[in-house]
């Protein structure tokens, strides 16, 4: 049965327009629903981190927001403008590949198997988006790569193959590539649970500084409740493929309201 879309406005109008926006979003493979009916807005600048347990969707919510997966229903609004669906004669219909890709381009997105290139350097993974999909000059692009490589504590690394950097240095150079692209929105998937322990701060670290300097919005996916704590203006906790609970971190971690926020919470608290 195709979805009613006249309830979704063509455009988000407003003083406080957020740069996201899940509209009753779904999400299901055959019978299974991983996401359902999800109403989430993040302002602009704003820091998120979705937490829950294993299961409860919290990586397929940023799957469909950098379009990796199609939704089932409801819309995706990116910096106003629908994302998975556009205006077509004051109607919304499923957006083309070419409407998709322009939106996309405003967001950026960390993995957590980093997902360089092998056989480039750290500042060739850094030039690659900015030449071939912005059009940037190369000399344009390798002063770019080799400025972020430089926030991000790279720049003695730049020459580097990422099978002779480590961990946390290859991390770090998969964040100043998606950087490179200038997105508006930056995505983070678990994006230290792959380091050794020793290095997670190298990741950390770096994350905190873009929060301090630039007016990024972000939303990211973790298990390191203290990192989420310390950084988040927001947590939210999924269950289901829902929010079950959320709210500014001091208040959520130190008294959740809903018994199943409670029960995790206490579980992970036994697991350190």
């Amino acid at each position: 049965m195709t979805e009613d879309l006249s309830a979704y406005p063509l455009q988000l109008e407003g003083r406080d327009v957020p740069m996201v926006r899940f509209a009753n979003v779904t999400k299901r493979y055959g019978e299974l629903v991983v996401i359902d009916k999800l109403d989430l807005e993040i302002a602009a600048g704003e820091m998120v981190t979705i937490i829950g347990p294993s299961g409860s969707g919290k990586t397929t919510v940023l799957r469909l927001l950098m379009t990796l997966e199609k939704i089932s229903g409801g819309v995706i609004y990116v910096d106003g403008e629908p994302m998975t669906h556009m205006a077509n004669r004051g109607k919304l219909v499923p957006a083309s590949d070419a409407h998709l890709r322009r939106v996309r381009s405003k967001i950026g997105m960390c993995f957590q198997q980093f997902n360089l290139f092998p056989h480039m350097t750290a500042v060739a993974n850094c030039m690659e988006g900015p030449v071939h999909v912005l059009g940037m000059s190369p000399k344009e692009a390798r002063e770019r790569a080799e400025s972020l490589l430089d926030r991000v504590g790279m720049a003695d690394r730049r020459d580097h193959l990422p099978a002779q950097l480590s961990g946390g240095q290859q991390q770090r150079v998969a964040i100043a590539r998606a950087l490179a692209m200038r997105p508006k929105i930056m995505l983070f998937d678990e994006v230290t649970s792959a380091l050794d322990p020793e290095v997670i701060g190298e990741v950390t670290n770096v994350i905190r500084s873009l929060t301090a300097e630039h007016s990024l919005t972000m939303l990211m996916v973790t298990h390191q409740m203290g990192f989420a704590r310390d950084i988040s203006d927001r947590i939210c906790f999924f269950f289901k493929g829902r929010i079950e609970e959320e709210g500014v971190p001091k208040a959520l971690f130190e008294s959740p309201q809903r018994a199943r926020t409670q029960q995790f919470l206490r579980a992970v608290r036994e697991a350190i």
